[in-house]
């Protein structure tokens, strides 16, 4: 997906520039419309009249420590005004937009008082940030084009006066971002930091080591770069080196705190270490050797907990990380660290023994050795000041003394680290997981799963009803949490970030009281625009069949189709092949073909940009006619395994199978891995099952399956996209026409890694649908004759 530029005369968002060229009428947007500060103030009461911004404004300040926030927001208001501000310590009296320190007003450290009359606009605050958070809100009391990196002309630049009393509910407002799996470069960085600085998200949670890379320069141990920065990906291809050198990670800290946003760093203990491991195979229980690991998952191998150079390797990295950041907290990790090493490792053994951990009913003994790790990691990090923060894995065994958890399996580690008197930040996965599908799987990219819709996540409360009245304020904020491993490019990144990210934002510094799900909504038309001056590529809202979506439609005499979406938009539509437009038919209710169409159909926005064309082919078709199965035939499935890796047809055409087994339905046959986490290179398997399935009467059926799929000798399924990525959650569903009785049928399941999933950890399954029923279901063995 490339990006989405903003061409300077775009019709997508029909803004005016001033090359454009049109009448000198102030131009209004229906998105510019009404109030759409986000996230939502405490309390905002909007008064008669409005402030007019000219170019002979100035900022007033009362305070040396604001200059730097002055000059941050003029230079913005520079870039799409074209009004060069001054910045003054005295307040005219009037066209001024007013900075002040103010120790006495009556929010809290973050928060702040604006006033908008028709002379300017009065801000106070007690610190810097509540004025930066300040004037983020003024930013957004003004039209959207304010955010125009270019000159803007012919829009009236006002301000509706307003009396704003604001201060952020969570002193913790965070996004996490995975750049172990997927890299995001620097410049990518910053874009995410300014516009996440825009909604007062005040912490960035970066995600630094992993199993499948080590992403941040430590010069004591070059080889963490030199070998752990890249890895061989299953279809051979290279991917890295990426890494940060010291310099930029410095960079970016500092780019961040110009715009109060506190940077975490993670550095991933005691699981998780495999690239760690590939350049340092000592530091491991068997001694490798190792390779970047490649897949997804949780590796079996980690650092060896018996072993003190593991510790004196991690307090080295630890120094040196520590100084390029000036958080209070450092994420330690702490999850998903499989036991099965340490269980047959003579060091961690003996290390148990030597501590004395005993097993009991509600750990075990391994266990018990990963608190030790972690809490002897705490004491590192104690010594330099730092709090540990880790993944609810660390309360296994006995919790650090001063950690803090973040809740994410749920908010069950979260409620029991408060209850405990720990400090938490909730990331539960079904609200705050952004690598989730955001509408229907059929018609998006892969992600690792599950539907997490906008509205989810504004809805989640990042107080459990089961913290103790008295506990509650352990609860500190939620942080989105931004997974990468099905995110291959940034772009991706970004699509699957916003605007659910803007959601979290709201969810934590916004009232409970004062949340609206629909308002939000509406506020969304003009905050996408803001976006789109940003070049940020958001997700924009498909359209969706209301049975399960597919592109490749079927009937017999007719079919009628129905479009939903997750929000309130547009949709345009054109049935004679032409890419639709602004101009084409709006959708408006159900469409009835009689006849052989490709529909055409996007998302309009109310900036007018639009969305992604669906192209749906819709086919008129007769029954194929059942087949006789072949006398002595037997029962069920054939199927023929050939070991080895295969990633197309053409690398098992003309081999002998090595194996060959009937199977009453696909699910039962041999060679899959089922633990999730290791596969070997002995695992991979293709399998060709082939066979009859029975068609219980004429009609359309629709099928869906992430192997390959042949009906009568023809190929109807392939989830093949030219494109390395994983073979998971069908995205390719097609109907045919069928007759009732027997059809020939070939799956296909080629056992490889694509795009870090390997095939080998699915069952092969069909399903199947007739055309008026509006869910699959698995093809057993029923189905197959």
């Amino acid at each position: 997906m490339l990006k989405k530029l903003i061409p300077v005369c775009t019709v997508a968002l029909a803004m005016l520039v001033s090359s454009c060229g049109s009448t000198e009428t102030p131009i209004q947007k229906p998105y510019n419309e009404g109030i759409n500060v986000t996230p939502i103030p405490l309390e905002l009461k909007q008064n008669e009249g409005n402030f007019e911004l000219t170019k002979s404004a100035v900022f007033a300040v009362n305070d040396p420590s604001l200059d730097k926030v002055a000059s941050y927001f003029a230079a913005k208001i520079k870039n799409s005004t074209g009004y060069d501000l001054d910045i003054k310590t005295g307040v005219p009296s009037s066209n001024f937009i007013s900075l002040n320190l103010d120790k006495d007003i009556a929010v809290n450290g973050e928060g702040y008082l604006v006033e908008v009359t028709e002379k300017g606009i009065d801000i106070k605050a007690k610190t810097p940030q509540g004025v930066f958070y300040a004037m983020q809100t003024v930013m957004q009391l003004l039209p959207a084009e304010i955010e125009s990196p270019t000159l803007i002309k012919y829009i009236a630049w006002k301000v509706p006066n307003v009396s704003i009393k604001d201060e952020p509910r969570f002193p913790y407002r965070g996004q996490h971002l995975d750049v172990c799996r997927h890299f995001a470069d620097v410049d990518y960085l910053k874009k995410q930091l300014d516009v996440l600085a825009m909604f007062k998200i005040n912490t960035f949670h970066w995600h630094l080591t992993e199993d499948q890379a080590w992403r941040i320069e430590i010069k004591k141990y070059p080889k963490l770069t030199e070998i752990g920065s890249k890895r061989v990906e299953g279809d051979g291809s290279t991917y890295g080196p990426y890494f940060y050198t010291q310099d930029q990670v410095k960079e970016i800290v500092a780019y961040a705190k110009e715009r109060f946003i506190e940077v975490i760093p993670e550095i991933e203990l005691p699981g998780h270490g495999v690239a760690a491991l590939a350049a340092y195979p000592e530091l491991s229980c068997t001694g490798g050797p190792f390779e970047v690991r490649n897949i997804w998952g949780v590796a079996n191998d980690v650092y060896c907990a018996g072993n003190d150079s593991v510790f004196q390797f991690l307090t080295d990295v630890i120094e040196e990380v520590i100084p390029l950041f000036e958080s209070d907290y450092f994420h330690i990790g702490g999850d998903e660290c499989p036991k099965i090493r340490w269980e047959k490792c003579p060091k961690c053994q003996a290390r148990i023994k030597e501590l004395g951990l005993k097993s009991d009913k509600e750990h075990s003994a391994e266990e018990r050795l990963q608190s030790y790790f972690v809490q002897r990691m705490e004491k590192v990090l104690l010594k330099h000041n730092k709090k540990m923060i880790g993944w609810d894995e660390i309360l296994e065994g006995g919790l650090a003394p001063t950690a803090a958890v973040m809740s994410w399996r749920g908010e069950e580690g979260g409620i029991a680290a408060a209850n405990m008197g720990h400090d938490v930040i909730m990331t539960p996965g079904g609200w705050l997981y952004l690598d989730k599908y955001q509408g229907d799987s059929k018609i998006l990219p892969v992600t690792i799963g599950g539907l997490l819709t906008l509205e989810k996540t504004y809805d989640y409360e990042p107080i459990p009803e089961k913290i103790a009245d008295d506990k509650k304020h352990h609860i500190l904020g939620a942080q989105g949490n931004v997974w990468a491993e099905y995110m291959y490019d940034t772009d991706r990144m970004e699509n699957m970030t916003f605007p659910r990210i803007i959601a979290v934002a709201e969810v934590n510094w916004s009232a409970k009281d004062k949340k609206d799900y629909k308002d939000f909504e509406r506020r969304m038309n003009n905050q996408l625009v803001r976006l789109d001056f940003h070049g940020i590529n958001y997700f924009i809202p498909n359209p969706e069949q209301t049975t399960p979506s597919a592109n490749f439609v079927v009937f017999l005499d007719s079919t009628t189709l129905e479009f939903k979406t997750s929000m309130p938009v547009k949709f345009v539509y054109t049935t004679d092949g032409t890419e639709p437009t602004l101009a084409s038919a709006v959708y408006e209710k159900p469409l009835t073909f009689k006849e052989n169409t490709t529909l055409k159909i996007r998302t309009v926005l109310m900036s007018e940009k639009m969305g992604e064309t669906r192209t749906i082919t819709i086919e008129k078709q007769s029954p194929a006619p059942a087949v006789q199965k072949a006398a002595g035939e037997k029962p069920g499935l054939k199927a023929e395994h050939f070991k080895g890796v295969a990633r197309k047809m053409s690398d098992l055409e003309g081999k002998t199978p090595d194996e060959v087994e009937y199977v009453a339905s696909p699910q039962k046959t041999k060679h899959r891995v089922n633990d999730y986490v290791e596969v070997y290179p002995n695992d991979f398997y293709s399998t060709i099952l082939t066979g009859y399935i029975d068609i219980p009467e004429d009609g359309v059926y629709y099928f869906s399956t992430d192997s390959e799929l042949w009906i009568d000798g023809k190929q109807l399924i392939t989830n093949d996209n030219g494109k390395d990525t994983a073979r998971r959650f069908s995205r390719a569903d097609k109907s045919i026409a069928l007759a009732k009785g027997l059809h020939a049928v070939k799956i296909v399941r080629f056992g490889a890694i694509f795009g870090g999933w390997p095939t080998q950890w699915d069952v092969i399954t069909v399903s199947m649908r007739a055309d008026k029923d509006k869910e699959f279901s698995v093809l057993n063995e029923k189905s197959f004759k």
